[in-house]
């Protein structure tokens, strides 16, 4: 294949891609396509979408507040609730854009579960996108502390998976 014929195979290769992310209505779209041991293609389409609240979603004035009750409850669950999971140091977040599975197949046990100890490189759980199962391993030794995902549940790139400590 020549090089002019590849890049033309590359551009239309992209503008398919394209059109895939708006026709479904997605963020990001990110492939690597290999087609020798040194020549690869790795693309990673984005559009930014604008999020507008209904009305119904918009936040109400805060109430007046209340006084304290004698005892404080901890600060530390409550700010660890309140805080973005993405930002939170042992977040694993999605490379890519896909379908999630904390299985292997359908009934089996899960890859992980809340409280269990993984090693790094253990299998989390699979994002299949574009039909190729992607195998997501935990990047540290821990313990799981919470699962963020639903079996079978749409991922978009970055989102929180898995929290390990």
């Amino acid at each position: 294949m020549s090089k002019k014929t590849s890049h033309d195979s590359d551009v239309s290769f992209i503008q398919a891609l394209a059109e895939l992310l708006r026709e479904n209505d997605l963020t990001e779209l990110q492939v690597k396509r290999d087609y020798a041991e040194n020549d690869s293609l790795n693309v990673r389409v984005s559009r930014q979408t604008q999020m507008v609240a209904p009305a119904s979603m918009v936040p109400a004035p805060p109430a007046p507040a209340a006084p304290a009750p004698a005892t404080p409850a901890p600060a530390a669950p409550a700010a660890e609730q309140s805080a973005d999971p993405a930002s939170h140091p042992g977040a694993v977040t999605s490379p890519m854009v896909g379908t999630v599975y904390l299985a292997a197949e359908p009934g089996a046990a899960p890859f992980v579960s809340v409280g269990a100890s993984v090693k790094e490189g253990d299998t989390l759980l699979i994002i299949e996108a574009m039909k190729t199962m992607n195998h997501i391993p935990a990047p540290k030794a821990g313990t799981v502390k919470r699962i963020m995902v639903e079996d079978g549940g749409a991922v978009e790139f970055g989102a929180p998976l898995v929290i390990i400590e």
